[in-house]
């Protein structure tokens, strides 16, 4: 009986963290310093030296620190984590982190300073 209990939490473990692989999809992980904001994009200087543009919406979140912010908040030079969907040949940002929190990921690095899956 213990086995099959163990059989049924492994099964059931795998189950979840293939969930979570799916629910990061085609997600991409951009970090850098920002080079240039406006109303509607953002354009960072990746950790590879590469500049990526992403653009943002109205569903677009901003967190300072930890804390909610908005596009306002966010200034070149600041050190952003972005997590981002890719849409075609473009990548629309759905979470903008900064500040503090941005500060301490600096050493993690995804693929080639920007993807991680």
């Amino acid at each position: 009986m213990k086995i099959m209990k163990r059989i049924g939490a492994v099964v059931t473990l795998l189950f979840a963290l293939s969930l979570m692989a799916l629910a990061h999809g085609n997600e991409k992980h951009v970090m850098g310093k920002v080079t240039s904001v406006s109303d509607t994009s953002i354009t960072v200087e990746t950790t590879a030296k590469k500049s990526v543009t992403l653009e943002v919406s109205d569903k677009t979140k901003f967190e300072k620190g930890g804390s909610p912010a908005t596009l306002k908040d966010l200034k070149v030079g600041d050190k952003v984590v972005i997590h981002a969907d890719a849409s075609g040949a473009k990548l629309v940002a759905n979470e903008v982190h900064f500040g503090a929190k941005a500060k301490s990921m600096e050493g993690i690095q995804g693929m080639d300073g920007m993807d991680h899956k």
